[in-house]
Protein backbone atom coordinates (compact mmCIF):
# COMPACT_ATOMS: atom_id res chain seq x y z
CA UNK A 1 0.00 0.00 0.00
CA UNK A 2 1.38 3.54 -0.55
CA UNK A 3 1.95 6.26 1.72
CA UNK A 4 -0.21 9.14 1.74
CA UNK A 5 2.28 11.27 0.12
CA UNK A 6 2.95 9.01 -2.83
CA UNK A 7 -1.04 8.77 -3.82
CA UNK A 8 -1.62 12.86 -4.03
CA UNK A 9 1.12 12.65 -5.68
CA UNK A 10 -0.33 9.90 -8.56
CA UNK A 11 -3.52 11.35 -8.30
CA UNK A 12 -2.27 15.44 -9.40
CA UNK A 13 0.00 13.89 -12.47
CA UNK A 14 -2.94 11.67 -13.58
CA UNK A 15 -5.42 14.26 -13.72
CA UNK A 16 -3.13 16.07 -15.47
CA UNK A 17 -2.13 13.44 -17.86
CA UNK A 18 -5.95 12.67 -18.53
CA UNK A 19 -6.73 16.40 -18.90
CA UNK A 20 -3.54 17.53 -20.72
CA UNK A 21 -3.63 21.10 -19.05
CA UNK A 22 -5.23 22.22 -15.95
CA UNK A 23 -5.65 24.66 -13.33
CA UNK A 24 -5.07 23.77 -9.55
CA UNK A 25 -9.14 24.59 -8.84
CA UNK A 26 -9.65 22.17 -11.80
CA UNK A 27 -7.03 19.91 -10.28
CA UNK A 28 -8.87 19.70 -7.10
CA UNK A 29 -12.20 19.50 -8.78
CA UNK A 30 -10.95 16.46 -10.16
CA UNK A 31 -9.22 14.70 -7.51
CA UNK A 32 -11.40 15.61 -4.79
CA UNK A 33 -8.75 16.71 -3.25
CA UNK A 34 -8.50 20.18 -1.45
CA UNK A 35 -7.13 23.14 -3.10
CA UNK A 36 -4.62 23.46 -0.44
CA UNK A 37 -3.57 19.65 -0.77
CA UNK A 38 -3.15 20.32 -4.89
CA UNK A 39 -1.36 23.83 -3.98
CA UNK A 40 1.25 22.26 -1.98
CA UNK A 41 1.45 19.45 -4.58
CA UNK A 42 1.74 21.21 -7.33
CA UNK A 43 4.26 23.43 -5.76
CA UNK A 44 6.45 19.92 -5.28
CA UNK A 45 6.28 18.61 -8.60
CA UNK A 46 7.30 22.45 -9.89
CA UNK A 47 10.11 22.03 -7.79
CA UNK A 48 10.72 18.52 -8.58
CA UNK A 49 10.43 19.73 -12.43
CA UNK A 50 7.94 17.04 -13.13
CA UNK A 51 4.98 20.06 -14.46
CA UNK A 52 5.53 22.84 -16.14
CA UNK A 53 2.81 26.14 -16.08
CA UNK A 54 2.17 26.78 -19.69
CA UNK A 55 1.14 30.52 -20.08
CA UNK A 56 -1.92 32.27 -22.54
CA UNK A 57 -5.45 31.47 -23.28
CA UNK A 58 -5.28 28.11 -22.67
CA UNK A 59 -2.45 28.60 -20.07
CA UNK A 60 -2.37 26.01 -16.71
CA UNK A 61 -0.19 23.36 -15.43
CA UNK A 62 1.05 20.40 -17.62
CA UNK A 63 3.11 17.58 -17.48
CA UNK A 64 7.00 17.40 -18.68
CA UNK A 65 8.74 14.18 -20.59
CA UNK A 66 10.09 13.54 -16.87
CA UNK A 67 6.31 14.17 -15.03
CA UNK A 68 5.02 11.59 -17.30
CA UNK A 69 7.63 8.96 -16.60
CA UNK A 70 6.75 9.17 -12.93
CA UNK A 71 2.99 8.58 -13.83
CA UNK A 72 3.87 5.96 -15.57
CA UNK A 73 5.51 3.91 -12.98
CA UNK A 74 2.96 5.28 -10.18
CA UNK A 75 0.50 4.15 -12.45
CA UNK A 76 1.67 0.56 -12.95
CA UNK A 77 0.78 0.03 -9.04
CA UNK A 78 -1.59 1.56 -8.67
CA UNK A 79 -3.78 -0.83 -11.43
CA UNK A 80 -3.28 -4.87 -10.77
CA UNK A 81 -4.24 -7.30 -12.43
CA UNK A 82 -8.12 -7.30 -11.08
CA UNK A 83 -8.68 -3.74 -11.58
CA UNK A 84 -7.55 -4.56 -15.49
CA UNK A 85 -10.14 -7.24 -15.78
CA UNK A 86 -12.91 -4.65 -14.14
CA UNK A 87 -12.08 -1.92 -16.58
CA UNK A 88 -11.96 -4.17 -19.59
CA UNK A 89 -15.64 -5.03 -18.42
CA UNK A 90 -16.30 -1.23 -18.07
CA UNK A 91 -14.71 -0.33 -21.25
CA UNK A 92 -16.78 -2.63 -23.07
CA UNK A 93 -19.73 -1.66 -22.32
CA UNK A 94 -18.76 2.36 -22.20
CA UNK A 95 -18.21 2.10 -25.98
CA UNK A 96 -21.48 1.66 -27.21
CA UNK A 97 -22.61 4.57 -25.08
CA UNK A 98 -19.81 6.81 -26.13
CA UNK A 99 -21.06 6.00 -30.03
CA UNK A 100 -24.83 7.47 -28.71
CA UNK A 101 -22.90 10.33 -26.45
CA UNK A 102 -21.50 11.87 -30.10
CA UNK A 103 -24.38 11.80 -32.17
CA UNK A 104 -26.30 13.27 -29.15
CA UNK A 105 -23.72 15.92 -29.11
CA UNK A 106 -24.15 16.96 -32.49
CA UNK A 107 -27.63 16.94 -32.73
CA UNK A 108 -27.00 19.49 -29.90
CA UNK A 109 -25.01 21.50 -32.01
CA UNK A 110 -26.48 21.24 -35.16
CA UNK A 111 -30.16 21.11 -36.31
CA UNK A 112 -30.15 19.13 -39.58
CA UNK A 113 -27.43 21.00 -41.24
CA UNK A 114 -27.84 24.32 -39.75
CA UNK A 115 -26.32 25.74 -36.10
CA UNK A 116 -28.71 24.97 -33.22
CA UNK A 117 -29.34 28.20 -32.07
CA UNK A 118 -30.94 27.13 -29.16
CA UNK A 119 -34.90 28.91 -29.55
CA UNK A 120 -36.56 25.98 -30.16
CA UNK A 121 -37.18 24.65 -26.42
CA UNK A 122 -38.80 21.51 -27.71
CA UNK A 123 -36.13 20.57 -29.93
CA UNK A 124 -33.73 20.78 -27.24
CA UNK A 125 -35.40 19.48 -24.66
CA UNK A 126 -36.04 16.11 -26.53
CA UNK A 127 -31.75 16.25 -26.74
CA UNK A 128 -31.71 17.11 -22.90
CA UNK A 129 -33.69 13.85 -22.51
CA UNK A 130 -32.10 11.71 -24.05
CA UNK A 131 -28.81 12.89 -22.25
CA UNK A 132 -30.20 12.07 -19.69
CA UNK A 133 -31.27 8.88 -20.53
CA UNK A 134 -27.63 7.93 -21.36
CA UNK A 135 -26.54 9.20 -18.27
CA UNK A 136 -29.19 6.92 -16.34
CA UNK A 137 -27.41 4.08 -18.64
CA UNK A 138 -24.01 5.34 -17.93
CA UNK A 139 -24.69 4.02 -14.24
CA UNK A 140 -24.15 0.63 -15.21
CA UNK A 141 -20.84 0.90 -15.90
CA UNK A 142 -19.65 3.88 -13.93
CA UNK A 143 -20.73 1.52 -10.27
CA UNK A 144 -18.33 -1.25 -10.93
CA UNK A 145 -15.72 1.30 -12.52
CA UNK A 146 -15.82 3.12 -9.04
CA UNK A 147 -15.36 -0.14 -6.90
CA UNK A 148 -12.14 -1.38 -9.11
CA UNK A 149 -10.49 2.28 -8.73
CA UNK A 150 -11.40 4.80 -6.23
CA UNK A 151 -10.65 7.61 -8.28
CA UNK A 152 -13.58 6.41 -10.90
CA UNK A 153 -15.90 7.21 -8.42
CA UNK A 154 -15.13 11.16 -9.23
CA UNK A 155 -16.79 10.45 -12.64
CA UNK A 156 -20.96 9.91 -11.58
CA UNK A 157 -20.48 13.02 -9.22
CA UNK A 158 -19.11 15.41 -11.72
CA UNK A 159 -21.05 14.02 -14.71
CA UNK A 160 -24.46 14.24 -12.73
CA UNK A 161 -23.48 17.89 -11.63
CA UNK A 162 -22.96 18.81 -15.31
CA UNK A 163 -26.32 17.13 -16.39
CA UNK A 164 -27.78 18.82 -13.52
CA UNK A 165 -26.75 22.44 -15.21
CA UNK A 166 -27.92 21.35 -18.97
CA UNK A 167 -31.25 20.36 -17.42
CA UNK A 168 -31.41 23.85 -15.35
CA UNK A 169 -30.84 25.73 -18.86
CA UNK A 170 -27.12 25.86 -19.08
CA UNK A 171 -26.74 25.47 -22.72
CA UNK A 172 -22.73 25.60 -22.44
CA UNK A 173 -22.77 22.86 -19.93
CA UNK A 174 -23.35 19.97 -22.63
CA UNK A 175 -20.33 20.17 -24.94
CA UNK A 176 -18.73 23.65 -24.74
CA UNK A 177 -15.00 23.11 -23.97
CA UNK A 178 -13.26 23.53 -20.91
CA UNK A 179 -16.07 24.41 -18.68
CA UNK A 180 -16.83 21.22 -16.89
CA UNK A 181 -19.05 20.16 -19.21
CA UNK A 182 -20.84 16.95 -19.83
CA UNK A 183 -18.40 16.58 -22.88
CA UNK A 184 -15.49 17.56 -21.12
CA UNK A 185 -16.03 15.01 -18.16
CA UNK A 186 -17.26 12.16 -20.36
CA UNK A 187 -14.50 12.61 -22.96
CA UNK A 188 -11.65 12.10 -19.73
CA UNK A 189 -13.67 9.61 -18.53
CA UNK A 190 -12.88 7.70 -21.60
CA UNK A 191 -9.17 8.99 -21.82
CA UNK A 192 -8.85 7.86 -17.94
CA UNK A 193 -9.82 4.43 -19.25
CA UNK A 194 -7.59 4.03 -21.94
CA UNK A 195 -4.63 5.56 -20.02
CA UNK A 196 -5.61 2.98 -16.94
CA UNK A 197 -5.81 0.10 -19.64
CA UNK A 198 -2.26 0.71 -21.48
CA UNK A 199 -4.59 1.31 -24.50
CA UNK A 200 -3.63 2.84 -27.42
CA UNK A 201 -6.23 5.01 -29.10
CA UNK A 202 -7.92 3.88 -32.31
CA UNK A 203 -10.99 3.55 -34.50
CA UNK A 204 -12.36 0.81 -32.03
CA UNK A 205 -11.66 3.45 -29.21
CA UNK A 206 -14.64 5.46 -30.65
CA UNK A 207 -17.54 3.50 -29.94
Amino acid sequence: MIDTATATRFQVLHALKVKGVASEAALSEVTGLSQDAVLAEVEHLLEAELVRRRKGRLGGLALVDAGRAVHAELLSADVDAAAVGALEDVYQAFLPLNGRFKDLCTRWQLRGSELNDHTDAAYDAGVVSELAELHGAAAAFLGPAGAALARFARYPLRLGAALERVQGGEVSAFTKPLTESYHDVWMELHQDLITSLGRTRDAADEG
